[in-house]
């Protein structure tokens, strides 16, 4: 009997020898499923796993040993390298992707930088001396709006044996991406806004010099501009941060220079949790004298005095697309460079009609 390999895990029975690329594409699932049944070596869900083995059984196939070997130095392992798991954001979206992980047959494994940039390096290097399957980054560098060159030179080192996918950019590499359309974003929450008769509008949190940022604040100019509204630099912080205190002070100093606003659009959850709290405290009610309105749609939104209405990111679809790329690289199969995620407005009791103050 004649012995052809294709690069993968070899089957042969009495008539002809075929390659676990047929078996996969009889079963309509991919070479590293076929390959996870047959070793064993990670969950594949029961009714791929049936349809796997009841082809198997029916050929009466056996795998090739010497092919099985070189099959199996894939660690069906995908490493995570987060910002600051302690953000909502990002533990939603790791969340999102362990579970899409999970259901996909691998594992997830979390990194967690902190926002150091140093131990980011050496975590994204770690992941790789792992010999993770692909490494999947949100936030740190692939967020800036300019890239560094040397995490870019870093990154395409890395890429050499190891896919990367990102949900923001890297000017200089060939990253795959999987990205939140920022500019809609931007969208639905001034669309609400205008709506609802809002004209003074101000923008808190954030830093411009962060890609999403960027491209909200760049938006928002345009759509008051639409709306024959004049931009006032007084409504928008630069430079900020995406945390709690900086929120509150950057609201109160709003508030001591005599800036009138009636809405206000935090760049995320947790930077709304300090505007709210810094409102309520010198006596504004929400919504009555101020609207509310945020970004990402965590489990904080629904906890906020009054519940907040939020964008959301639809992060199962993100978490899925995320790992969908991310393991469709590390198995050769074909995927766009750039996958978008379309986001939702949740409309909760923190915005309403604009009464002026």
């Amino acid at each position: 009997m004649k012995s052809v390999s294709k690069g993968g895990v070899l089957l042969q029975n009495n008539d002809k020898t075929i390659t676990i690329y047929d078996i996969a594409k009889e079963a309509g699932v991919s070479a590293s499923t076929v390959s996870r049944v047959l070793t064993n070596s990670a969950n594949v869900r029961s009714e791929k796993k049936e349809k796997i083995m009841a082809l198997i059984e029916k050929y009466n196939f056996k795998p090739n040993v010497m092919a099985r070997g070189l099959a199996d130095t894939k660690t069906h392992t995908i490493g995570i390298l987060s910002a600051d798991i302690r953000n909502p954001y990002y533990a939603a979206m790791f969340v999102a992707c362990e579970k899409a992980a999970r259901e996909a047959g691998y594992t997830a494994v979390l990194c967690n930088f902190l926002g150091d940039e140093e131990t980011e390096k050496k975590l994204l290097v770690s992941l790789q001396e792992q010999k993770v399957d692909a490494i999947i980054q949100f936030g740190g560098r692939v967020d800036d709006l300019v890239s560094k060159e040397e995490y870019v030179e870093l990154v395409n080192q890395i890429m050499a044996k190891t896919p990367v996918v990102i949900t923001g950019k890297l000017d200089g590499t060939r990253c795959h991406t999987v990205r939140i359309d920022s500019m809609q974003a931007m969208e639905l929450l001034m669309d609400h806004l205008l709506e609802l008769g809002h004209r003074r509008i101000a923008l808190i949190g954030g830093d411009l010099d962060v890609l999403a940022t960027f491209e909200k604040f760049q938006r928002y100019k345009q759509i008051l501009n639409e709306n024959h509204i004049d931009f006032d630099p007084r409504l928008v912080t630069d430079h900020g941060s995406y945390d709690f205190e900086t929120a509150y002070r950057q609201t109160a100093q709003m508030l001591d220079d005599g800036v009138k606003m009636t809405a206000i659009i935090a760049i995320n959850d947790f930077s709304a949790m300090g505007i709210m709290k810094c409102l309520t405290e010198r006596g504004y009610h929400i919504p009555e004298d101020v609207s509310v309105v945020s970004y990402d749609n965590t489990y904080m939104a629904e906890m906020g005095i009054p519940p907040l209405t939020s964008v959301d990111y639809n992060y199962e679809e993100y978490g899925r697309k995320l790992i969908d790329t991310a393991t469709a690289l590390a198995e050769g199969r074909k995927v766009g460079r750039l996958r978008m995620v379309t986001p939702t407005l949740v409309v909760r009791q923190s915005s309403g009609a604009c009464h002026e103050r």
